[in-house]
Parts: structure tokens; C-alpha cells; sequence
């Protein structure tokens, strides 16, 4: 099935930039757009199907796993997208029982971020879970467990100074400071689920491919535990439905 939106939205202040961050308004977090309702039916045919590949969680995440949901429904009940109770009705009319013994799971069907959960070690962050059911070549199975370090090794830009750089970032956010940043890519494929092994070829398409991917990614840190949470939302529309000053910002 092909979701896509129509068009691109504004990209963050420091775009293009490595690793190209801004502070993000928190009531801009999560995001409903015209594809909300085809992507949130993607991700419950994926936690069916295939929940082994998209939700990961070790023992150590759990109590950040249930702040971080607990966050979500402060912020959706402050929408007026969402209603909010023992039972939420999302934006697209479905209702969701928030399951508490399963925080990753009610998050999947609320809102069409996927999420990583980061807890500091020894002053790396490690991903200790996840839920992502939309990985743009790449897979949780490889990355949960690791540090950030490892989990980029195969980005060619991700040297040494910038992985000392990216950490400092994540030990310095702030609870109440969230920070944002994109990427985007132009893709022959339009499919939202892509996982790929760190081995395999990746495949990335030109300028003159049909379609155009961006992540909008999100940093916050949970007051409790103490985690940091990278939230992305997915956006794919065609490349046709680029301007040419948004063809021109992501030509780089």
C-alpha cells in the first residue's frame, strides 16, 4: 500500500547542517497530517504481523517506556485532535485503550511517531527500546542494545568527531527543551516500512527518483528517568509535489 503525503512541510531551522539541530516547540512534538489515518493503519497491520521487527524493549526501559507514554497522553489531551481518558479517541475516530502493561504497543496505535528510547551507560546512550515501524534501511533488531555510536557506523559522515559531538548533544538536552531536526532523501520506493541490514546495499536514489522522504526527528528528555527519547515522524510524497525552492534547500 502506498501512503503519501501532499505535500513537504516547512524544514527545521538548520537544515543541511550536521547535526543541523533547533529547539522544537513543545506543543509541535507529534504530528497529524492528511496521512495520519493511512499510516496509523500501516503500523497496526505491522504490530500484527510483524511485532518482532518493530517493538523492542529491555528490562532496563520499561519505567522510561511508561513515562514516555504517560508524556504522550499529557500532550494529546492538550489537542484538540485527541480525547483523552481510560480510552482516546484519535483523530481518525479510532478508540485505544491505554494499556499500561504494554506502553510501546498503545503508543504505536496513538499517534504515527515511531519512538527510540536512550539511557545513558557509562556516558554512552544506549537504545534500550523501541518502537519503529518505520525504518528507512535499517532495523531495530541491529540497533537495540547498542550505543549511538554503533548504531551509526555504517554513516559514512558519522566519523569520530561527529560521534563525540552527537553525544554531548544527547547528554545535554534538557527536560523542557526539546530539540528537532530532518533529514530527506529522494527515494525510488515509497514503501514507509523499508528495513535493511547494516551488510546490505542501500540503494539510495537520485535527484531524478519518483519520490521524496523526510524524517522530522525529535529529542526530549523524560524528567523521571532521565531518558532521552528520538522521536521520528515520516513524511513521503512525491517528487513532482517538490518546489523548486524545496527542491533547491534539499539539493543541498
Amino acid at each position: 500500500m502506498t501512503i503519501l503525503q501532499d505535500q513537504l512541510r516547512p524544514l527545521p531551522a538548520g537544515y543541511g547542517r550536521l547535526p543541523g539541530l533547533a529547539a522544537m516547540e513543545p506543543a509541535g512534538w507529534l504530528v497529524v497530517d492528511e496521512a495520519y489515518g493511512a499510516q496509523m493503519k500501516e503500523r497496526a497491520r505491522l504490530v500484527a504481523e510483524r511485532r518482532g521487527e518493530v517493538i523492542a524493549e529491555r528490562p532496563a526501559a520499561r519505567a522510561a517506556a511508561l513515562e514516555l507514554l504517560a508524556e504522550v497522553l499529557r500532550h494529546l489531551e492538550a489537542r484538540p485532535e485527541w480525547q483523552v481518558g481510560a480510552q482516546v479517541r484519535c483523530p481518525d475516530g479510532r478508540e485505544v485503550t491505554v494499556d499500561g502493561t504494554d506502553p510501546l504497543t498503545t503508543l504505536a496505535a496513538l499517534v504515527a511517531e515511531d519512538f527510540a528510547i536512550l539511557l545513558e551507560q557509562g556516558g554512552v546512550h544506549v537504545m534500550e527500546a523501541g518502537v519503529i515501524c518505520f525504518p528507512s534501511r535499517w532495523t531495530l533488531a541491529e540497533k537495540i542494545g547498542r550505543g549511538l555510536s554503533d548504531i551509526h557506523a555504517p554513516v559514512v559522515e558519522y566519523d569520530a568527531a561527529l560521534a563525540a559531538r552527537v553525544e554531548r548533544i544527547f547528554t545535554n538536552v534538557k527536560v523542557g527543551q526539546p530539540m528537532v531536526r530532518a533529514n530527506a532523501l529522494f527515494h525510488d520506493d515509497p514503501a514507509l516500512f523499508q528495513p535493511r541490514a547494516e551488510v546490505a546495499e542501500k540503494g539510495w536514489a537520485g535527484q531524478g527518483a519518483r519520490y521524496f522522504r523526510s524524517e522530522r526527528q525529535g529529542l526530549m528528555r523524560l524528567p523521571v528517568s532521565g531518558a532521552v527519547v528520538f522521536s521520528i515522524h515520516t513524511t513521503v510524497l512525491p517528487a513532482e509535489a517538490l518546489s523548486p525552492e524545496q527542491r533547491a534547500q534539499v539539493a543541498g
